[in-house]
Formats: structure tokens, sequence, C-alpha cells
């Protein structure tokens, strides 16, 4: 939830009074507020360098550059000011090289700390060759990468598989300000600087740096989320908005914009740029405030990248290829957490359930209209006067009993917990935090006081490993009363949330463990008191199973780079409107290029009440969100999937029943994402890397590799028109009709109904499936599967199936199946997937599961058709024309189905496709 009072009116209530104005504040009120934002021009450190040519000023001293195998340093001149940087070039193996520029260690400017990425990495190195050196330039190699480094100015061009990739400097935007002395003559906003009340007193004076990033022969880049704008950034000197640069910093934002560059609540400094033959990726690992322009011309990106401090640590993803580039980030910042099975079920949410019998009812009734789910969420009113970790006593009585009430029918439970703590000595939480010195401290070294829901409120310093390691003890059964291991965790408001601060955040001049500043720690905060959260959850599963333990569920709504090691997060505060249903596509498409892909947006919209249309259409479209929650603010009308009419009903149980029903495949998928880094859902262009007219598509998307979904983002709609790359097959989802196949992309305009939306299986792929209507995902645990097999032009397909126990981390310890299926030759091959180097190889896990139903789609015609013969015993069993699904709509007959073969998941097998 957002901030809903103007922070200028927070400070001037008495708590009773904001308690009041927070909570019965009108809808009508609710509306983005500009205004309260600071923009480029209002930011000292971005209005002197945004599109300032300083670079010349940087050049490299010849005699200083040193190569050592794999890493090359050079001092760095600023002529203006006779100052020296640091610049260290390094080549890494997984993938990237490294440009790190730094004043001298003595002085102590801040770093990233190394935990926001994971341990190994440095030590992977790859050398460089040296291909030539001149008084003005050295030429490096390192695999297909090569690099020029030129001298005055100082500039690099990288250069991969032949493709010019990246100039660093060529537009002359690099800058670098040294600290320095403050003196007389140092302009307004050096040293102390004010904005809409609030003074920001800058203690260390200007230390911005301006990176000049230029991506020759692209036109399209992505990434830098969060954001509400289209999947292909557009550029930042057009027309109002886009006049204002991209912004970085994570903020509180209550009802965003649906086309706009400002940002939201979460951070990931990172840019994708493609085009034919070549993806590129950049990473600025910084975590100040930070604004980005893009300009497009003379057939190329440029970009400028402004940070208020820290230092350049940049790194550069060389792969060539979408997955290869989101590999080589995972090496670097981690894969993604593999989430418990459960946590991919649907979510049901509001702010607030407001007491047990609620809770009982809203349960009940998915059972009474036969819609699973298996998450129900408690929203702050849970608490006992905001009190986090505590439950209102009136309200929620016996909170253990009804955890497991819900756990009888396989549900889970979730609570919010926000970083802000009462300041109340009568509360344990506040009183050992405060006697530890856990909060952080204002500028004056005091423990900072902000409004938030509670009043006063102090903050817990999550950037301190000591604080981190204190908060998950709190999670512990022992301490959090009331709480049973089937309750997970909601982070809201932790980027942080500050009513009564600027931009409604914490000032900048607060202070962190060792004495660094917020402004240098501001877009990290979020990811910590998320790892702590998990690490809480974590310690409390060990305690229970100290050899497997239990993955953690825990959504945040900040994020940073290694978010995604977590859990995942969600778009924030949406709105009932058809242009947040469709923003959110390129939002969560977004989220997963930058490496963060168990991502999902409130469906139905968090503001606002929609109508059956709207309400059916986005739980279309969530179904195939990673994450899949409905949520609705606490003014909104109820909003159960059951309460807007039998026809409504229907469609939204068919919809969510279609997630269920998808299980198997989103599990596998997310076994790619922890292994590789692969996101969930995928733009069209990365799946067809040459297909130049798929580049800006960004209102359908692909599931995994083997479905395309096109979502229906308009009310009123009868038709759509779905864009199909060209030189594959593609099959109706509902039907298995085989779309007329086309070798260039083809637009097709297609009927559509309110019963659903287009879905296709992608030609070359095998899809598992559980069809069976379950009221959780613990109901499905020994149902049988489905494959679903479509074939290419050349009759072939391919596919995995990943399974574990879904909640434990004995996957780690080779605890899990994974088979891979491919059909060549007219023959269906079940065997164990290959395991990829470093990875633990597959257990002795065995399922009792079988697969009842193989559904071909795509087998030529066959005058009298087909049979099966299963293993070696020769037994033939005829192939019948059937449905695609158990829950097909009748007529629907376009696939040939092999029922009941009973072939087990746990063992290899073969099947062969024989014409009578």
């Amino acid at each position: 939830m957002a901030a809903i009072a103007a922070p200028r009116l927070l400070r001037a209530v008495p708590i009773v009074v904001l308690c009041s104005l927070l909570l019965h504040s009108t809808q009508h009120v609710l509306a983005f507020k500009e205004h309260e934002f600071k923009k480029c021009a209002q930011t000292s450190f971005c209005s002197r360098n945004r599109n300032v040519p300083q670079g010349a000023n940087f050049e490299i001293i010849p005699a200083s550059i040193s190569l050592n195998t794999a890493t090359l340093t050079a001092t760095l001149l600023n002529k203006p000011y006779g100052k020296h940087l640091q610049l260290t070039l390094t080549s890494h193996a997984d993938g990237f090289v490294r440009l790190m520029v730094d004043e001298s260690p003595s002085v102590g400017r801040y770093q990233v700390p190394s935990d926001i990425l994971i341990s190994g990495w440095e030590n992977k190195k790859q050398g460089f060759t040296e291909n030539s050196r001149t008084a003005s330039s050295i030429t490096l190699t390192t695999g297909e990468t090569k690099l020029e480094l030129n001298f005055q100015p100082f500039t690099l061009a990288i250069t991969v598989k032949g493709q010019p990739a990246l100039q660093i400097n060529s537009r002359n935007l690099f800058n670098f300000e040294h600290r320095r002395q403050k003196q007389d003559s140092d302009p307004a906003g050096y040293w102390e600087e004010s904005w809409g009340g609030h003074t920001d007193s800058k203690p260390k004076g200007p230390e911005a740096l301006s990176l000049d990033l230029v991506f020759p022969g692209f036109q399209h880049v992505y990434g830098i989320p969060e954001r509400a704008t289209s999947l292909s950034l557009r550029a930042t000197n057009g027309a109002a908005p886009y006049g204002e640069p991209y912004r970085l910093y994570n903020l509180d934002v209550f009802e965003y914009l649906d086309d706009h560059p400002f940002g939201l609540y979460g951070s990931i400094p990172m840019m994708l740029a493609h085009k034919k033959g070549l993806t590129l990726g950049v990473l600025w690992l910084n975590s100040a405030e930070m604004f980005v322009d893009v300009v497009k011309e003379r057939g190329q990106v440029g970009s400028q990248w402004v940070a208020e401090s820290g230092i350049v640590d940049l790194f550069v993803f060389t792969a060539g290829s979408p997955a290869g580039v989101l590999a080589a980030y995972a090496r670097l910042a981690g894969p993604s957490a593999m989430p418990q099975l459960f946590s991919l079920g649907y979510h049901q949410c509001r702010w607030n359930y407001k007491d047990e019998a609620d809770v009982k009812a809203v349960d009940a009734g998915f059972d009474t209209h036969d819609i699973p789910y298996d998450v129900l969420w408690l929203d702050i009113e849970h608490t006992n006067g905001k009190r986090y970790l505590t439950w209102d006593s009136s309200l929620f009585p016996s909170p253990a009993p009804m955890q497991l009430d819900l756990a009888s029918r396989g549900r889970r439970m979730v609570t919010i917990v926000d970083p802000h703590v009462k300041r109340d000595p009568g509360y344990y939480v506040f009183a050992e935090a405060e006697a530890a010195g856990h909060y952080v401290k204002n500028k004056y070294n005091t423990d900072f006081d902000g409004w938030c829901w509670p009043g006063s409120s102090s903050y817990l310093d999550v950037t301190s490993p000591a604080v981190r390691q204190w908060w998950a003890q709190q999670f512990t059964l022992d301490r959090y009363s009331g709480s049973t291991p089937h309750l997970y965790i909601w982070n809201d408001m932790n980027e942080p949330s500050v009513f009564n601060g600027p931009e409604i955040t914490m000032p900048k001049d607060n202070l962190h463990a060792g004495g660094v500043e917020h402004r240098d720690t501001h877009n990290l905060y979020g990811v910590y008191y998320h790892m702590a959260t998990a690490e809480g959850l974590q310690l409390r599963g060990q305690q229970a199973d100290p050899q497997d333990g239990d993955r953690p569920f825990v959504l945040s709504r900040a994020f940073f780079t290694g978010t995604q090691r977590v859990g995942p997060i969600w778009t924030g505060d949406n709105a009932a409107q058809w242009s947040h249903l469709r923003v959110s596509v390129p939002m969560v498409l977004s989220l997963g290029l930058a490496g963060l892909p168990n991502v999902g947006a409130d469906v139905g919209g968090f503001f606002g009440n929609p109508d059956a249309e709207l309400l059916t259409r986005w739980y279309q479209l969530g179904a195939y969100y990673p994450f899949f929650r409905g949520h609705a603010h606490l003014e909104t009308q109820r909003r159960e999937p059951w309460l807007f009419g039998p026809e409504a009903t229907a469609r939204i149980r068919a919809a969510i029943r279609t997630r269920y029903s998808l299980l198997p495949y989103i599990y596998t998928l997310f076994r790619a994402a922890n292994t590789s880094g692969q996101p969930i859902l995928r733009p069209l262009w990365f799946e067809f890397p040459e297909h130049e007219e798929l580049f800006a598509v960004d209102e359908e998307f692909l599931a995994g590799p083997a479905m395309l979904v096109k979502p229906v983002v308009a009310p009123g709609v009868g038709q759509v028109e779905v864009t199909l790359p060209g030189g594959a097959r593609w099959y109706d989802a509902a039907t298995g009709a085989l779309v007329p196949p086309a070798a260039k992309t083809k637009s097709h305009r297609v009927q559509v109904t309110l019963d659903a939306i287009p879905v296709y299986y992608r030609g070359g792929h095998i899809v598992p499936r559980r069809e069976r209507p379950r009221r959780s995902t613990a109901a499905q645990a020994a149902d049988p599967l489905t494959l679903v097999v479509a074939l290419d032009e050349q009759g072939g397909a391919e596919g995995e199936l990943y399974m574990d126990d879904g909640r434990s981390f004995a996957f780690q310890r080779g605890g899990y199946l994974h088979r891979r299926f491919v059909f060549r030759s007219m023959k269906l091959v079940s065997s164990a997937q290959q395991v990829p180097a470093g990875g633990v190889p597959e257990g002795t896990l065995t399922l009792p599961v079988s697969i009842e139903r193989v559904v071909f789609l795509g087998l030529p015609p066959s005058r009298r058709g087909y049979k099966a013969v299963v293993g070696g015993s020769r037994q033939a069993v005829p192939l019948e024309a059937g449905p695609l699904s158990l829950v097909a709509a009748p007529g629907a007959e376009a696939a040939l189905v092999l029922r009941k073969p009973d072939l087990p998941v746990s063992h290899d097998w073969e099947v062969e496709i024989v014409a009578v």
C-alpha cells in the first residue's frame, strides 16, 4: 500500500487525526502527485551533469598502464583539477568485463557491498591478449570481445563477435566529481540543498558521476526497471513526459501513471541492448539516486547515466545472446530463488480481511465455488495498533488455530511486516532494537524518528549484518507469537516509506552503520530488509528440519540487484484501469530482462473498482504472471472472484484453473530461472532474436519458450490482432488447431469472447500439464500428468519436467527429478535431463506420479490413423481424436490423444507412434 496523504499535511496534524486521515481519506483525492517528486532540473547533481560535455577533461596517462593477465590498471587524469583516478579493467570467464573508476581508497567513497552479489565470481577470470599499443591507445581481446582503450580523451570501445557493441565516453559526457573542500565560490546545491520544505545538509559536498554509454547500431534498449512504460525504452529528449530522464530511486508512489518515465518502488541499474546478431547487457552497480537519459539518433542509442555518489562499477555482459546475457548476470548477481510450489498458485489478498470470521468465510467461498487458491493474506489491520509481529486480539484471538485450519486444506497464510517500528517502549520489538542500537540515525547521530502507519516510527538499520541477524531471529515460532510453520511474510513500504520525509522517504543525510549516509545506500534498503526477513523464515525452517529446512516466501515491494535471490516482488499500487492492465505486461517483461523474473501485478488493480469485464480480463492475464495475486485497497468494493455474477465467476474460475493446470510447466520454468537466470515471461524477440519486427512488441509475450499469450487489454473487444513470429508452427491452445504456417511474421485477426484470451502452443515444444481441478497445489501433488506434444515442421518436439518436494532445500542435495522429453522420428523418449557443469546430479527421488495422457498436435495425416507402441511390450494402443485438455469445450477435437499409457515420471521410457 502507498502513503495516502501529502507529507506536508502529515507534519501538521496530531497523531490521532493522522491515523484517521490515512485510513479514511476518500478515493477521489488519490492521484499521482507529480509535483511532490523531484525531477532532474530540481536535483543539483543531475542538472549540473545532464548533457554537459565534460568527458574531454579526462585522459589516461600512458606510462601508468599495467597489464597483468586479466586485469589492466591505469591512472585517469582530470586535467582541469589535476586530480587522479584509478581505472581498472578486468576480464571475467563468466561472460563479462568489469570497468571500475574510483578515487584513492583513502577517500573512502561508497561501494556497494559484496553481499549484494554472489561469492566466487571474482576469482573466475579470463586473460587479456594485448593486440597493439601505441602512444594513443591500447587494444585487448578476451574471447570474442575486443576492447580499444583510447587515452586522450579517455574512451573505451567494445566489440563483440566482430560487431560494435558499446562505446564509453564517445559523446564526452563522462564525469567524476572529486571530493573537495568547501569554497565560498561553490554554486548553490553543492553543499546544501532544499526542496519541498526539507534541507539536505550534504556534508561531503558534490560527488556525482556521469557515464556516457553508446550502443552503436542498436535501435532498442530495455530494462532499468521499475517504471510504467513501454518495453523498448523511449528516447528522453522528446515531448513531455519523455523529455525527462528515467529515474532510479526507490519511492512510495501511489496511483502511478500508466505511461511515464518516473521511477517507482524498485531499481535495477541494468540495461539490455538488442539488435540482429547481438545482445549486450550493462549493469552499473551503484545504489545512489540515478537518472538515465536515452537518445536515439544516427542509427544508434546513446545513454547518459548520472548518479549522485559512489563509484563507477560497470559490468558489461558480452555473451552476445539474450539467454547468454542473463545467464552471465546470474553468475554475478545470482539466479532466481527456487520458490515453494504453493507460492505459484493463486493468492487472495485485500487491505484488509477484517477478522477470523471474515477469513473463514473467504476461504469457504473458494470451496463453495470450486475455485482453487493457495494463500490468504492479511494486511496491517490484523496487528495490534500497527505493531508488526503482533495480532489484534479482538479481531484475531486465535491466529495459530486459524492458520492450522487453512493448512488442513493445503493452504497458507501471509501477514504483512513493514520496516517502520512503532516508537512504543512497551512494544518488545521497539524496546529491544532501541537498547541494542539497531536503528537508522539522523544527521545528529540520534535515532531517526519518522512517521508511517503507526505514527512516530523508528527504522531498523538493515544495512548492518548484525541488525539483519537480530531481525531474522524475530521470526522463529517462539518469538513471533501466534505464528505457525504455515505463515509467510509480506514486506511492504520498504523503499523505505516515510510519510513526513522528503519525497515520502528517508532523508539522504541520515546515517547507517559505519557512518554511511543514506544517500549512498538508499536503493539497497529494501533488498536488505527483504533478505533479513527471508533469513528469518529460513531460520524458522531450519529449526524444524535442520537438514533440508523450508524455503522462505517473502514478497517485497522495493528491490535492487540481488532481490531475485530472495523472493518475488509486485509492481505496486496500480489502479483498476484498462491502461494499467495493459502496462503490466511490459513492466513484468522488463523486470525479467533485468534478472528479476518472479513478479506480478495486483490482479484487478489496487485502487478503484473494476467491472466484471476488466476483472475477468485481468484474471485471464494474471494466470500467466509468475506471481499471481488478487489485491485491493481498503476502500474498494469487495471483489472476491464469485461476487460479479455466475458468468463472471465461471470465467474467473476457468482462468485460475488454467493456472493450476500449467503449474508443472511453470515450476519447470522456475527451475531454469534458478539454474541459469532465464526469465519466466519473455518478450517475443527473446526467443526470436533475428526478427526485427518483434523488437518493440510488448502487448503479447511468451510464457517460457513454448506458449504465446495475447492479453485482451481493452473493453468490448470482439477481435484482436495477434502477432505470430514466422518460421514456427503455432497451435491454438484452446482447440489444438494449427494456424496456417507462414515463413515471415504475420499478424492474425482473431475472434475473441469473454471466455478466454488467445494462447498458442509453439511447435517444437512439449508442455507438461495437470488437468484435474483441485482446491490447491497440495491437493494436486499425486495427480497424473498430461504431455502436450506440439510438433514443428520437421515433426519434432522437446520439453522438460522438473519436480521435487515443492517446499524444502533437499533439491540442492539432489532430491529432485528432471526429465527430458524428445519426440523424433515418431518416437517419444523420456530420459534424465543432463546436469549442467557444476550442478548437483539428480538423486534417487521417486515420485508416485504417472503420465495419463499424451496429446499430439501436428501429426501428418494418416488415412487409417495411428497407434502407439509403449515400451518393449509391442502392444499397440490406438490414438484417438479428442480434446486438447480434459476441460476443453465440447467439439474441440483437433488433437490425437494417447490415453492411459501409465508412463512413470520417475523412469526412462519410450513410445513409438506407428501409422496404421
